[in-house]
């Protein structure tokens, strides 16, 4: 297969994308896959969730604290052997430390890789349509290869995503059902030898219902590095 890369974004923080991200990564690491995942922005405690769930050490991209080049050479070099680069954002798409500068979308036009963007269903469904169609064509630098919903209640209300997600012209990729125990708890700060063990069963969790709802060839396909076929 051709090598994958993708950028898990969202429109704010507390959407579910660290949630997807452990599920994602380790969904691709029992099919066999070398997963290079990466963060942006300087947190720590995700890049240790990363490292339980693919058994690779995270690497952070930060545009406010290194150079650009120095970011794009961090992506290639760890990522050099990798089947698929997964880069978690961090906070809303466009949030960054000045406008969207720092942000994951600056990150995800200077890498050139795709945004795979987590979308929040919980108490709503058709409304999303406007939420994609804006930030597919906010800016057009920003290529948004396809959406996973979260927090969905029913595959009725998925049905309803679903059609939003084709009227507003962006690739629906599945999603991930509301349930209290993919929810991370905020008090974990570091990961103590109790916290580790709750870590890999919610990771586990994550990743049977990643690979249950979430359509990971269609995924790798829109995202291989083959992008004048797949975006």
């Amino acid at each position: 297969m051709n090598p994958s890369e993708l950028l898990i974004a969202a429109a704010s923080s507390n959407t579910g994308k660290t949630t997807f991200t452990m599920g994602l990564l380790r969904a691709l690491r029992d099919r066999g896959l070398q997963v290079q995942p990466y963060k942006c922005g300087p947190d720590y405690i995700d890049t240790m969730y990363h490292k339980l769930a693919s058994n690779h050490t995270s690497v952070n991209l930060d545009t406010f604290m290194a150079s650009s080049e120095h970011v794009c050479h961090l992506f290639n070099s760890y990522g050099e052997s990798a089947d698929v680069r997964v880069v978690e954002g961090v906070m809303g798409l466009f949030d960054g430390y000045e406008k969207w500068q720092g942000s994951s979308a600056e990150i995800s036009v200077l890498l050139g890789v795709p945004v795979v963007l987590v979308v929040n269903a919980q108490s709503t469904a058709y409304s999303v349509a406007p939420l994609i169609y804006g930030f597919k064509h906010f800016n057009e630098n920003v290529k948004i290869g396809g959406v996973v919903f979260n927090k969905v209640s029913s595959e009725n209300h998925f049905q309803f995503l679903k059609e939003a997600c084709q009227d507003a012209g962006v690739e629906c990729l599945g999603y991930m059902k509301r349930n209290s125990l993919l929810e991370i708890p905020s008090r974990h700060l570091g990961l103590t030898i109790s916290a580790k063990s709750h870590m890999e069963e919610l990771i586990s969790l994550a990743a049977k219902e990643v690979e249950t709802h979430v359509n990971i060839d269609l995924l790798l396909s829109l995202c291989s590095t083959q992008k004048d076929d797949a975006l």
